[in-house]
């Protein structure tokens, strides 16, 4: 995987970097963590800026699942129902997702970075569900934010090992996936009782 990081990064620099997450966000089988981890080394040891960094993977993420949104919109559930086997998202995801969206509305856009999977089907359902642009610029947008920033900042900290953050995500996935499902919980709730206040 490093070896093919490498040459990759080599060859197409910020662009590639840009280009691959926004194919893995549409729905591309793509280590997208552990890319942006990657390039989070990369920057550790002076071969790559952080500041332009984080500008190409944010370009990527959001062009991504702004893709996969309006792909939601003018396509629908069916496209994805046909197409989904194709690039491995099952109908298990699916109702995952929905079932997410039930339960935290909107705030699953921004959460769904964080869980792999989910993240290829957030949008896309958000587009189908006809959810308002602009509130879905504002948690999808942010969530990118969030993500971005968490794994170059990782990469970046772990310098050459960085490689750790497979087997961490791996161990701990389901334990990182509540405890930002219960953040974005509280922070709806407190939001909610603003707006009362207001």
């Amino acid at each position: 995987m490093e070896h093919y990081l490498h040459y990759f990064i080599d060859h197409f620099g910020y662009i590639g970097i840009m280009a691959v997450l926004m194919l893995g966000i549409v729905g591309m089988p793509i280590p997208d963590e552990l890319l942006l981890t990657y390039i989070g080394y990369r920057i550790s040891t002076g071969s790559m800026s952080y500041p332009i960094s984080f500008v190409f993977s944010f370009i990527g993420a959001i062009a991504g699942i702004s893709i996969s949104y309006y792909l939601g919109v003018k396509l629908g559930l069916p496209f994805l129902q046909k197409i989904g086997p194709k690039i491995h998202i099952t109908e298990k995801r699916i109702e995952q997702t929905k079932a997410l969206f039930a339960k935290l509305g909107p705030s699953v856009l921004f959460i769904c970075y964080f869980i792999p999977g989910i993240r290829h089907l957030a949008a896309f359902l958000a587009g189908f569900n006809a959810y308002d642009r602009k509130k879905f610029m504002l948690y999808a947008y942010s969530g990118a934010f969030v993500w971005v920033f968490t794994f170059l900042t990782i990469g970046n900290y772990l310098g050459k090992n960085w490689i750790m953050i497979k087997q961490y995500m791996d161990e701990y996935r389901t334990f990182f996936m509540i405890v930002f499902i219960l953040l974005i919980c509280l922070l709806t709730i407190y939001w909610f009782h603003q707006q009362k206040k207001k």
